[in-house]
């Protein structure tokens, strides 16, 4: 319905009523209506009855909180008429309602009470009747905040999404390999994806900020918030940046309150968001000239995960400055500062990584041919400092520099001279040296420097050569002692076990003379027993008869 055209039936439909009319003023249209009618359904309207005339009224009136329409289903209750409740109307009604007093109170089974009912159990119970809802009231969000419908509409979702956050929209997952990262689900995801569903980034900035501070307050996962906030900068500020210069004052005005505040809401954490994306963030905060403190804040969370970047990621990230300043390179030094301060030392892999990108992204830069040699000498200590620690020689960075010299053949001896103070010549390679030393391209005094490192690294490789041969040397003859020495021992051994045989042959003789000599001694005492007379020390004598007795000794021979 037209504006022209809803005019001439509600005035159609207060002269049937009434030939007395209430004019109001609704936004920029002044409308007409039977002041007895709506006094009877509206509390606020009757009691300015009693207190004003009707110019005054009209005044009083003026700032009505409603559009046309919104007027129009008020205008239909007050005569009797059925009114169409929806999603998209039932903020706004509930809000007039209550501004004009159409309470029980007032009058039983009023507006209010009805329109109350048909948001409870229609709007509440379902995540995109809600994000309906909500988009409807934003003429009237002031009024939806005050009278507690935002809040009512804020609970239900907290309520859902604490039981399914995948109501957010699918997280995006972080690529391990160095393919390209996407904001879609994977095919695995897609298949158990909920119903087609209202999306919370298209409600304004206004709404969707205290919905994501408080789905934080109440500990949703931070990978869907995370997700959420990335897909709201793609749809406001990404898609519709079309460049600088043709942007308006009030749009990118704008857009930077929306990048400085989505910064505020971003959860702190590893791998909530690919580095690719966080990146590219980084870039819109610096195209729209965002606080200090929004542009820190994405350096340290693209700090803690710098290892997972790629070489395009910090190519992009500088171009929003001014133009005669390609390359920020104290941004990309405060990000490996947050990295190296946040990394686990245990973990070298990511040390290593780090090492290698900034590698190629010196690599990257040589080529461009308005790079200031400053610039390229202070990303290449910066890659020199990045390979500390990693056993990394300094081949990658000699690359960058030979490309260097190539794109930039206008540089004088004295200018490659200060770009060759950043080269380590002592980890270079031996083929990394050997091709220096024939390079054209290089300054003399660099290859002057490479011959001296390349002699001093043959020196040391034929002194370690030496060293070991001696060794090697020392260690046979060493062996060869020990050999005769087990040799001699050996000789001493059969000696020691044929003296031992030898012995035990002696002993064993020793044993048999002894035992006939006993023989013979037992023979002669018992002949000696047997006359009856015993001989000690070559005496003799008849001893008086006795007991029996041993004999505990033999007689021993005088020879």
């Amino acid at each position: 319905m037209t504006e022209r055209r809803y005019v001439d039936t509600l005035l159609r439909m207060t002269k049937s009523a009434s030939s007395t009319e209430l004019e109001v003023q609704v936004g920029s249209m002044p409308l007409s209506l039977d002041k007895e009618l709506l006094a009877s359904k509206s509390a606020k309207v009757a009691a300015l009855l009693k207190e004003n005339s009707n110019a005054d009224l009209y005044y009083l009136l003026h700032d009505i909180p409603a559009d046309s329409e919104t007027f129009d289903l008020v205008a239909r209750f007050c005569h009797g008429c059925a009114v169409q409740m929806s999603t998209e109307n039932i903020v706004p009604l509930i809000c007039l309602s209550f501004y004009l007093g159409m309470d029980e109170n007032h009058c039983n089974n009023n507006l209010l009470s009805k329109a109350v009912t048909f948001f409870e159990q229609t709007v509440l119970p379902s995540w995109n009747e809600i994000i309906k809802a909500l988009r409807s009231s934003e003429k009237s969000l002031q009024q939806t905040m005050q009278i507690g419908l935002f809040d009512a509409c804020l609970q239900a979702m907290i309520a859902k999404a604490s039981d399914n956050p995948r109501h957010l929209g699918e997280p995006i997952i972080v690529s391990t390999d160095k393919g390209d990262d996407s904001d879609r689900p994977n095919a695995k995801r897609r298949l158990f994806a909920l119903d087609w569903q209202e999306d919370l980034t298209t409600l304004s900035l206004q709404l969707y900020e205290p919905i994501i501070y408080t789905m934080k307050q109440h500990e949703i996962p931070p990978t869907y918030i995370s997700a959420s906030i990335y897909r709201y900068a793609k749809k406001w500020i990404f898609h519709c940046n079309n460049g600088r210069e043709t942007m308006s004052i009030y749009k990118r005005k704008s857009q930077r309150n929306v990048i400085e505040t989505l910064e505020k809401l971003l959860p702190h954490g590893r791998e909530l968001l690919p580095c690719t994306l966080l990146f590219e963030m980084l870039r819109c905060a610096i195209n729209l000239e965002a606080s200090s403190v929004c542009r820190k804040g994405f350096e340290i969370r693209i700090g803690k995960q710098l290892d997972q970047a790629k070489v395009k990621d910090l190519l992009i990230l500088p171009q929003g400055y001014a133009k005669e300043v390609q390359y920020d390179i104290e941004c990309i030094r405060r990000i490996l500062k947050v990295f190296y301060s946040n990394y686990d030392s245990s973990d070298a892999s990511g040390f290593i990584s780090v090492a290698e990108l900034m590698e190629e992204f010196l690599a990257e830069v040589a080529c461009v041919m308005d790079l200031m040699i400053d610039s390229f000498i202070s990303l290449a200590e910066m890659s020199m400092a990045a390979a500390l620690g990693t056993k990394r020689n300094s081949d990658g960075i000699y690359r960058a520099i030979d490309i260097y010299f190539e794109k930039h053949a206008y540089l004088t001896e004295k200018e490659k001279e200060q770009v060759c103070k950043a080269l380590d010549f002592r980890k270079m390679s031996p083929e990394a040296c050997e091709h220096a030393a024939k390079n054209e391209r290089l300054p003399v005094r660099a290859v002057v420097q490479v011959l001296f490192m390349a002699q001093l690294q043959m020196r040391e490789t034929l002194a370690w050569t030496a060293y070991y041969d001696d060794k090697s040397e020392k260690e046979e003859k060493e062996e060869d002692e020990v050999r005769m020495e087990m040799e001699k021992m050996s000789i001493k051994v059969k000696e020691l076990e044929k003296d031992c045989r030898e012995m035990k042959q002696e002993i064993t003789n020793g044993c048999i003379r002894q035992r006939v000599n006993k023989g013979k001694v037992s023979l002669w005492s018992e002949m000696k027993r047997k006359f009856g007379c015993m001989t000690s020390m070559g005496d003799f004598h008849c001893p008086a008869k006795k007991k029996k007795e041993h004999p505990k000794c033999g007689i021993h021979r005088n020879s």
